[in-house]
Order: structure tokens, then C-alpha cells, then sequence
């Protein structure tokens, strides 16, 4: 009751509560420095190429060569890659997402943008914080009276206190901060969007590769049959005496180039399934079981087109350009702040006594309330020139915004011209395909009768082989840029079942 009653005690108070009446329409009034951003409009164009974009591909009577119908706002599956039609490449990209390390590193990476964003929020509330310190003491008598009410000069003394700190965010310094970390999660958001995104596609890319070169191993192998059963034929012929020894010379050296295609085939088979093992996130000894023909495979007839409107709202890269460039616009609001007064107020409130029963007695108590206002006078520039260079960064990343929108629209305009030359190219390596396998076996016909020479067996075998090969290279290539096609459009993230768990950081 004496503490209570104690004019000090009033009238500082009365001064406190003066304080808070006279600082509460500063507070409430304060406001955010630096520009607001916002979200720059899509470009003003209507298609990704010159001329009109054609409704459908070429066609060709051979697995791989269906047509292909572009479809103008067609939406993308969350899982894009099922629509091969291929259960072990489902298989597959299913492992990869679970065990990849970079995808496992980019969910890492988004979880600590945002708990560093959680973190800065927490500058929004006072920071409290309770403290006790007991002591034994001595005073020196000879040099200072005695510290205790009864003049011994040992004593003991305990504290109990709790001290109240807060910085009100009066410039927005904080709320920008948190908005440019915020915006910082949204780039780790959309990073690892882009990594599934080039992860599945690598899976595809990778399969579609391995397809083709099993195609190209077996059309490999099927020449070599050719070339030595011809070998076996002219070695007949030679010991009837039909043709010279060179002519079986010249046989057994194609035979024998035809030979050495194989091996960096099959060392470029090994390698790739060792890309595949290393993609699902296994070691080179673990080797995935799945396999990948193109016969196996389907080839997707109806093709999307997004608007050019909506095509920067579906490209990770582009929303995470986006997103760089709205936390580096935040950056300009922190330097401006940090130019500007910062105000922080304090409090504390205690009790201190001479024995440890005695704390929260009446005359034991203790508080204080202050306000420290800051203005920054002189820093040789240094504020000055990080305004400056957090300028020079927003327009850094816009630019690096405006190019990501470029080369955005760049990969989907090649991809569509990829696939109406894909189907050109199936469509005349087939006939060309066709027609040499026609003439081999008439040029072998007429051989057999002595109707032609060696030469011409021979220019016929490597026309065949070359065109054999092309048209497998050709079959795949249509895989593999429709692939990309998905890919350039953003690959249908927005659709994927676990968008909405992820947003519920926000």
C-alpha cells in the first residue's frame, strides 16, 4: 500500500500513460517506405510464331508417326508423363520424385524460406523477457559506506525483474523485410517446382533416349545379320569360282564396319541407364529394373497450346524471376527505412531484496519505462549507396524478369516448330526407309544372278543402314520434343495434388 500510494510513483505513471497516448497515432499511422509492388502485366502478343500455328502435324503409317492435334488453352495434367502410356515410365518418375536428392533439397530449401519468414514476423510483437539474479556481496567499507539498511557490509541481494522491449514499425522497415523474405519463399516455391519439372522431364527425355538406342542397337544388329549372311553367300561363291577374293575382301570390311557401330551403341545404353538409376536417386550398382522400347510407348496425339497470356502465370522460372523481382523491390522500402528514425520503447518492472522471502514485498519494487528515438547522422554513405544499389538490384531483376519472359516464349515456339518437322522428318525417313529395304532386296535378287556388281550391293547396304537408323532417330526425336513441349508450358504444376498443402504456408 506505501508503494501504491507514493506520489513518484503517480506521477511517473501518469508520464507513462501520457507516453503511450501521444505515440499510439504514430503507430497506427505508420506506413510501409519504398514502392509497392506489383505483378507486371502478361505480354501483348497472340501466338509464339509468325505465321498461324497449323491445327495438326503430318502423319506416317509407323509407330510414332501419328498425327498431332494442337489444342489452343488445353489444360496440362499435374502428371503430364501418363500420357505416354508407358507403366514403367510412370514407374520410374514415381521413384524419382521420392528419392531424387535435388528434389529433396528444394523442399529443404522452401521449408527454410519460410520459416525465415515465420522468424521476422516475430519483430512484429514486443520482446519480453524474465530474468532472476541472486548475489552475495561485500562492500569495501574503507573506501564506501555500507550498501544494506543495517550497515553490514555483507549482504546478499535477489532480483527478480521481466523487461518489455519493442521497436513499433513505424517506417514499414520490418514489413518489408518480412515481404521481401516472404517473396524470397515464393522463389524457393517456384524452384522447386522447376526442379520436378526438370526432373520428370529428364526421366522422359531419358527413357525416350534409351528407347532409341535400343531401336538403333536392334536395327544395328539386324545389318549386321544381313552383311554376314552376304558374307556367307560370296564365301560361297567364291569357292564355286563366281567372283574374285576382293569382292569377298570388300564384304567382310563392311561387315566389319558394320560391326563397330555396335559397341558405342551399347556403351551409350550403359550410360544412360546409369543416368536413369542416378536420376531415381540410387547408386550406379542399383540399377532400376525398368525398360524402355518405343513400342512400348504411345505417342500423345492431342498437344496443348497455352495462351501467351497465361503462359507466364504456368512457367516456374518465370513466376520465380517474378518473385525475385518483388523481394528486390522490398529491398528499396529496408534501405529507405533504415535512413529514417527508428523509435524503441522499453520497460521493466522488478522486485530486488535482501533475502528471498522478502521479494514482492511492499518497498521492494522497482520499474521503469523509456523511449529512445534513433536518427542515423552520419555513416560515410553507406546507407545512401545501399538505397542505391538495392535500386540498381530491382531494375536487375526486372530485366532478368523480361528475359526469362523471352526465353519462355523462345522454348515453346521452338518445340511447336520441333514437332511439325518431328512428323516431316518420320513421315520421309519411312519412305526413304522403305524404298532402300526395296532396293536391297532387288539389288541382292540381281546379284545372286550376276546382274550387278559388288559396288552396287554395296551402295545399297549403306543406303539402307543409314536410313534404318534415321528413321528409328526420327520416330524417337517425336517423343522426345513432345516431351518438351509439356515442358516449355510448365507441365501442368498447378494441377499436381500437393500445390494446395504447400500454399498453406502462406
Amino acid at each position: 500500500m506505501m508503494a501504491i500510494g507514493n506520489p513518484m510513483v503517480h506521477r511517473s505513471a501518469t508520464y507513462a500513460r501520457r507516453l503511450c497516448a501521444a505515440l499510439a497515432p504514430l503507430l497506427l499511422a505508420g506506413c510501409a517506405v519504398g514502392p509497392d509492388f506489383h505483378r507486371p502485366a502478361a505480354p501483348g502478343v497472340e501466338g509464339y510464331t509468325p505465321e498461324p500455328l497449323a491445327e495438326q502435324t503430318a502423319s506416317a503409317d509407323v509407330a510414332g508417326g501419328e498425327a498431332q492435334r494442337f489444342i489452343r488453352d488445353m489444360d496440362i495434367p499435374g502428371q503430364w508423363w501418363t500420357l505416354f502410356h508407358s507403366e514403367p515410365l510412370n514407374a520410374l518418375i514415381e521413384q524419382a520424385l521420392a528419392a531424387n536428392p535435388n528434389v529433396q533439397a528444394a523442399q529443404a530449401a522452401l521449408r527454410v524460406a519460410w520459416e525465415n519468414v515465420y522468424a521476422q514476423q516475430g519483430a512484429y510483437y514486443p520482446s519480453v523477457q524474465a530474468s532472476f539474479s541472486p548475489s552475495r556481496n561485500k562492500t569495501a567499507t574503507g573506501a564506501l559506506s555500507p550498501a544494506s539498511a543495517s550497515g553490514n557490509p555483507y549482504f546478499s541481494l535477489y532480483t527478480a525483474q521481466v523487461s518489455v522491449s519493442y521497436v513499433p514499425d513505424v517506417f514499414g522497415l520490418n514489413r518489408r523485410t518480412v515481404e521481401g523474405l516472404a517473396a524470397q519463399a515464393e522463389v524457393q516455391r517456384y524452384q522447386l517446382e522447376a526442379t520436378y519439372l526438370t526432373l520428370t522431364s529428364n526421366v522422359v527425355a531419358a527413357a525416350v533416349q534409351e528407347a532409341s538406342l535400343r531401336g538403333q542397337i536392334e536395327a544395328t544388329e539386324e545389318i549386321i545379320k544381313l552383311e554376314t549372311e552376304l558374307l556367307e553367300l560370296f564365301r560361297r561363291q567364291y569357292a564355286l569360282g563366281q567372283i574374285a577374293m576382293a569382292d569377298v575382301a570388300a564384304q567382310e570390311a563392311t561387315l566389319a564396319a558394320a560391326e563397330s557401330t555396335l559397341p558405342p551403341l551399347q556403351k551409350q545404353l550403359a550410360q544412360l541407364r546409369d543416368l536413369l538409376t542416378a536420376l531415381a536417386g540410387r547408386f550406379p550398382s542399383e540399377e532400376v529394373k525398368e525398360r524402355f522400347e518405343l513400342s512400348t510407348m504411345q505417342l500423345p496425339q492431342e498437344l496443348p497450346v497455352s495462351l501467351p497470356s497465361t503462359l507466364v502465370e504456368h512457367r516456374p522460372d518465370v513466376r520465380a524471376a517474378g518473385a525475385n523481382w518483388h523481394a528486390a523491390s522490398a529491398q528499396i522500402g529496408v534501405a529507405i527505412a533504415n535512413r529514417l528514425p527508428n523509435l524503441t520503447i522499453t520497460a521493466s518492472d522488478g522486485s530486488a531484496a535482501n533475502r528471498l522471502g522478502d521479494l514482492f514485498l511492499p518497498g521492494t519494487g522497482f520499474w521503469s519505462l523509456a523511449a529512445t528515438l534513433t536518427q542515423p547522422v552520419f555513416e560515410g554513405g553507406a546507407l545512401l549507396h545501399r538505397e542505391h544499389a538495392a535500386r540498381a538490384a530491382y531494375e536487375q531483376a526486372a530485366a532478368e524478369y523480361r528475359g526469362a519472359v523471352v526465353t519462355a516464349f523462345q522454348n515453346v515456339a521452338d518445340t511447336l516448330r520441333a514437332l511439325q518437322s518431328d512428323a516431316n522428318a518420320v513421315k520421309a525417313a519411312l519412305r526413304a526407309e522403305r524404298a532402300a529395304a526395296t532396293s536391297l532386296a532387288i539389288v541382292r535378287t540381281q546379284l545372286r544372278l550376276g546382274q550387278v556388281s559388288y559396288l552396287v550391293l554395296l551402295n545399297a547396304e549403306q543406303t539402307y543402314q543409314t536410313a534404318r537408323l534415321n528413321l528409328v532417330q526420327a520416330q524417337a526425336s517425336r517423343f522426345a520434343d513432345t516431351a518438351a513441349l509439356f515442358q516449355a508450358l510448365g507441365g501442368g504444376w498447378w494441377n499436381r495434388a500437393d500445390v494446395a498443402a504447400q500454399d498453406d504456408h502462406r
